[in-house]
């Protein structure tokens, strides 16, 4: 027992913290809501036009200003107070949801309003997403940080779980609007707890001074530094031709095994259940390495591969948990090491790099595996982000491999070169490029 409590309390001990439990406490809540909607729209698309194009036009709505305006975005966030910037944020998704849920309720809404309305919502997510993922760092003592990554993780992969199931009920008994409609409800609760935190208890970054060619300075820093670079070149591949599970799954689960929108669902469920699993899991994990990354994409790319081949409704519901499990180690491990190896004054642009390559590359996969599903049947496009996945993660781990080579002192061109260390536990980032502000102390 002694045993299972210190576990329990070294995988929550960012809980510890109160602007921590505020800020997951509506998290939490809200991202139940936002997966209502975001499940709600791809059926409400495939049932209006039953074309797995248009839900592949409808991820590209969704995602598609990430890819254009993700880069800007991450600079925003360095610019600026984080928490005022997401209670704006915030605010501006709501009222989206709202908008949604009058469109729902009408008796055959308009596709191309649906779009619309899809694509200002994806700037909402553009703005957000490095902005909330950098303002966790800055909510934890600096040896808390991996622990606030994964449970971050764990929170958004368990609202997964119960967000489509409540998804596919609704849809099922009292129609799309009533997804919509909660969704926008449920931004209350991250509001509220926004508001109720402590700024004084925040551990802000310098904000970054206006200058030009600040989004090129990050790209730049990105590039000079290979522990953040390997991974988010395999993040560009494997966003954008294996994370497109909406709109393959709805494919998988309704052609290719016969099933209904609740298979769908539930099949999305299971997926989270693992997510979820796997998100706990690497929780009290300390050390994380480009090595780790991609492990992990390998684990992820044969989950897949054994997803595309699934019989029947039950083993992919099985399998689903190990690819929940497998693709969650691969999100922790890569952003893990972004939020920890980056400079504090880079952290958003670098966040924001991540982003574009995993959600803004959406708009490029979606279409495509739509249109392989359409083609060829759900099952291709599972395959062909597995073999995507699996070829990213060997060529990260041969990077990997080169780096360690070049640290043990090999000489290339008769000049001897030295790595920086892949760990990010005991490494500090080596200010490359002479636009960053040095690390506060």
């Amino acid at each position: 027992m002694t045993a299972l409590r210190q576990a329990t309390s070294d995988t929550f001990r960012s809980l510890r913290i109160r602007n921590v439990r505020l800020f997951f406490g509506g998290q939490l809540i809200s991202q139940v809501g936002n997966w209502l909607t975001l499940i709600a729209q791809t059926l409400l698309v495939l049932r209006l036009t039953d074309s797995g194009v248009a839900v592949g036009v409808l991820t590209a709505a969704q995602f598609g200003p990430m890819l254009v305006f993700g880069a800007f975005a991450g600079l925003v966030a360095d610019r600026s107070d984080k928490r005022r910037l997401l209670l704006g944020v915030q605010s501006f998704a709501m009222l989206q949801s709202f908008v949604l849920a009058a469109l729902a309720f009408m008796d055959r809404p308009p596709l191309m309003a649906i779009y619309a309305v899809a694509l200002v919502g994806g700037f909402a997510v553009a703005l957000d997403n490095p902005t909330r993922r950098s303002f966790i760092v800055e909510m934890v003592p600096e040896d808390h940080v991996n622990n606030a990554v994964s449970l971050n993780s764990a929170l958004m992969t368990g609202s997964r779980v119960l967000g489509p199931a409540l998804a596919g009920l609704l849809v099922t008994t009292v129609g799309f609007g009533w997804c919509f409609l909660l969704d926008g409800l449920s931004y209350l609760a991250v509001l509220a707890g926004l508001w109720r935190m402590d700024p004084t208890q925040l551990r802000r970054a310098p904000g970054a001074l206006r200058a030009r060619g600040q989004v090129r300075a990050g790209l730049r820093y990105a590039r000079s530094v290979p522990e953040l670079w390997v991974p988010l070149v395999m993040m560009a591949v494997i966003g954008t031709l294996a994370f497109n599970f909406q709109t393959v799954l709805p494919l998988f689960a309704t052609r290719d095994l016969g099933g209904t929108e609740v298979t769908f669902t539930t099949l999305m469920s299971f997926l989270s259940l693992g997510s979820l699993i796997g998100a706990l899991a690497t929780a009290r994990r300390e050390r994380v390495s480009v090595h780790t990354v991609g492990l992990s994409a390998v684990a992820f790319g044969l989950s897949m591969a054994l997803l595309s081949v699934a019989p029947t409704s039950g083993a992919a519901l099985a399998v689903g948990v190990l690819v929940g499990i497998a693709s969650i180690a691969f999100m922790t491990a890569s952003t893990a090491i972004v939020q920890t190896r980056a400079d504090p004054s880079m952290r958003g642009r670098v966040l924001a790099l991540q982003a574009i390559v995993f959600l803004g590359s959406t708009p490029i996969g979606g279409p495509i595996v739509g249109a392989v599903a359409e083609r060829f049947g759900a099952r291709y496009s599972l395959a062909l982000g597995a073999l995507a996945t699996i070829a990213a993660g060997i060529v990260g781990l041969l990077a990997v491999r080169r780096e360690e080579r070049a640290a043990a002192g090999v000489v290339f061109d008769g000049v001897a070169v030295e790595a920086p260390p892949t760990s990010v536990e005991d490494s500090e980032p080596s200010l490359l490029d002479p636009t960053i502000t040095p690390r506060a102390s």
